[in-house]
C-alpha cells in the first residue's frame, strides 16, 4: 500500500508517517520510482507507535521497545530491562490519568443523574449508561 493508503488506515498524517521512519520506527520498501510502499503489517506498527506516543513514551524508547512488542524479539534480547525505570515512570503517569478520568466520569454520572431528576419530562434513555 501506499503511504496514502496507510494514513488513512492509521488515521496517522503522512508528515508523521515520514517522520516515523526518518525515525527508523518504520521501514518501508521503495519502489523504482521512489515511492514508499507499505506491508500490511506496517498498519499494526503505526497503530502501536501512536499508542506509545500517546501514552507519553518518546521515539527513542518505541524504537527499543518495537521489535519486542511486534514479535521479532525476545525481552532479553531487547533493551527492555534497561528500560524499567522509564516504563514504571511512564505506567504510573497512565494509571494516574485513568484514575483521574474515571473520578471525572463518576463526578458527571452523578452530575447527569441528578439533572435527570430535576428534569421530570427530560429523556432518560439519552446519554452513556442509560438503560
Amino acid at each position: 500500500m501506499l503511504i496514502g493508503e496507510l494514513s488513512q488506515r492509521t488515521g496517522t498524517p503522512t508528515r508523521l508517517l515520514r517522520y516515523y521512519e526518518d525515525q527508523g520506527l518504520i521501514r518501508p520498501h521503495r519502489r523504482p520510482g521512489g515511492f514508499r510502499e507499505y506491508a500490511e503489517a506496517d498498519v499494526r506498527t503505526v497503530r502501536c507507535i501512536r499508542t506509545l506516543l500517546a501514552a507519553g513514551i518518546g521515539t527513542l524508547t518505541i524504537a527499543e521497545l518495537l521489535p519486542f512488542l511486534l514479535g521479532d524479539a525476545r525481552i532479553e534480547e531487547s533493551g527492555c530491562p534497561e528500560l524499567l525505570p522509564e516504563l514504571y515512570q511512564v505506567h504510573w503517569r497512565v494509571s494516574d490519568a485513568i484514575a483521574n478520568l474515571l473520578a471525572a466520569r463518576d463526578v458527571l454520572d452523578s452530575v447527569i443523574a441528578a439533572a435527570r431528576e430535576a428534569a421530570p419530562g427530560a429523556d432518560r434513555s439519552a446519554g452513556p449508561g442509560a438503560a
